[in-house]
C-alpha cells in the first residue's frame, strides 16, 4: 500500500486500510495580532512500515501538522479541526486522558532541539524510564533496566554508566540518540521526527538516518519525517508531501517527486539543492521572495506572489482562484500536467534542477 492515496482528498473519509489517516486539518491559532492558519486543509494517509517525508520552508506547518497529530497544542488558544484517526482511535476532539495513553505508547515524538526537549534536572535515564514506567506500570528497576537496553539499542557506548549522566554531558548526536530512545522506548507504532538531523555534521547526520531505519525494520513503525533537507527525504522516505503556506501543494513517492517535480514550488527546493556534478562557478537558484504572513496569507494560490509562472497560466487565476488540493499523485497548480511536465524538461536542459 502507498502512503498518499488516490482517495486522500479533504471530503474522504478516512482510509480504514492506514495506521494514520488525516483529513481536512487546520490548525488555527489566536494571537494578539490576529488568527494565524498554521495549517489549512490538510489531507493525507500513512501506512505501517512506511515513512512519510513533510518538506517545505519554515512556516509552512510541518511542525504544527506533527503536534497535531499526538494532540500537543494548548487549546485555549489553538483551533484544530479536521479528522486525524490513529489505528482506528479518534485523536482530534479527543480528552486528555486519552490522549496521554496514546502518547508515548501508541505514537511518539523526535522533537527538533534535543538540547531543549530534554530536562537539565534529570538525569537521561530518568527520563527515558519515566515514560516506561508510566505506560507499563514496570517497576523503577525494571524501567532503569529498560532505559539502559534502549541507550545500547541507540548506540550510545557505556549505556549503563551514560544513563546516570545529564543531557549537558551529551554530545548534539548523543543528545538525538537518547530523544529516539526515549521516543521508541514503549516501542511505538508510529514516530514523528522532527528535524532529528538538524545541527548535526554529516557524520553524525548519516547515523541517526541509519538508526532510524534500523529501528523502523525492527518495531515496523510508521514514520512521519518532518524535515527542509531534501537530502535526507531522498535517503529516507517513500512518498513526500510538499507543504507551503500551510497547505500540501505536492504529494508522491519519493522518486516521483524528486526525479519529475510537478509544482514550481517544488522546483525551486531542488533548484537550490547544490549537485555533486553541477558546474561549481554556478550559482545556485534561490525562490524569490519570503514565504507569507499566515495571518494574512495571499488570495488564490498561496505561491503565486513567488511564482515565475503565473503568465502561463494566463489572466489573474493564480491570484483569484485556489487550487485543488492534490489527491494522490499531483499538485496543487492551476498549470495542466502537461505543461507542467514540459517546463520541467525546460529546466532541466537549463541546468537548474537536479536529477
Amino acid at each position: 500500500m502507498t502512503t498518499v492515496t488516490e482517495s486522500a482528498g479533504p471530503g474522504a473519509p478516512p482510509d480504514t486500510e492506514s495506521f494514520l489517516s488525516v483529513r481536512d486539518l487546520r490548525v488555527r491559532f489566536s494571537t494578539e495580532d490576529g488568527t494565524v492558519r498554521a495549517v489549512d486543509g490538510l489531507s493525507f494517509d500513512l501506512a505501517r512500515g512506511r515513512t512519510l517525508g513533510v518538506v517545505g520552508e519554515s512556516g509552512s506547518g510541518k511542525s504544527v501538522t506533527g503536534l497535531s497529530v499526538l494532540g500537543l497544542h494548548d487549546r485555549r488558544t489553538t483551533e484544530v479541526t479536521g479528522r486525524i484517526v490513529l489505528d482506528g482511535q479518534e485523536v482530534t476532539g479527543a480528552g486528555e486522558k486519552e490522549l496521554r495513553r496514546l502518547r508515548g505508547n501508541k505514537a511518539a515524538m523526535v522533537f527538533q532541539d534535543s538540547l531543549t526537549a530534554l530536562s537539565p534536572y534529570h538525569t537521561v535515564g530518568e527520563q527515558i524510564a519515566e515514560p516506561y514506567r508510566r505506560h507499563t506500570g514496570a517497576s523503577r528497576r525494571e524501567a532503569r533496566r529498560r532505559a539502559v537496553e534502549m541507550l545500547g539499542r541507540v548506540g550510545i557506548p557505556h549505556p549503563r554508566l551514560r544513563a546516570d549522566d545529564y543531557p549537558h554531558q551529551f554530545s548534539g548526536g548523543m543528545r538525538q540518540r537518547a530523544m529516539i530512545a526515549m521516543a521508541l522506548v514503549c516501542d511505538p507504532d508510529l514516530l514523528i521526527a522532527d528535524e532529528p538531523t538538524t545541527a548535526l555534521d554529516v557524520t553524525v547526520q548519516a547515523q541517526i538516518l541509519d538508526l532510524l531505519g534500523d529501528l523502523q525494520r525492527e518495531f515496523g513503525s510508521a514514520i512521519v519525517l518532518i524535515t527542509h533537507d531534501l537530502g535526507v527525504v531522498a535517503e529516507t522516505a517513500d512518498e513526500v508531501l510538499v507543504m507551503y503556506a500551510g497547505r500540501a501543494v505536492e504529494r508522491g513517492s519519493a522518486e516521483q517527486v524528486l526525479r519529475s517535480p510537478r509544482h514550481p514550488y517544488t522546483w525551486g527546493l531542488l533548484s537550490s539543492v547544490p549537485r555533486l556534478d553541477g558546474d561549481v562557478a554556478e550559482d545556485l537558484v534561490p525562490i524569490p521572495g519570503s514565504p507569507p504572513s499566515l495571518l494574512d496569507p495571499p488570495t488564490g494560490c498561496p505561491f503565486h506572489p513567488r511564482c515565475a509562472f503565473t503568465g502561463e497560466v494566463g489572466g489573474t487565476r493564480c491570484a483569484d482562484e485556489r487550487p485543488e488540493p492534490p489527491h494522490g499523485r499531483g499538485a496543487a497548480c492551476h498549470l495542466t500536467a502537461d505543461r507542467q511536465r514540459a517546463l520541467f524538461v525546460e529546466r532541466i536542459s537549463d541546468g537548474h534542477s537536479p536529477d
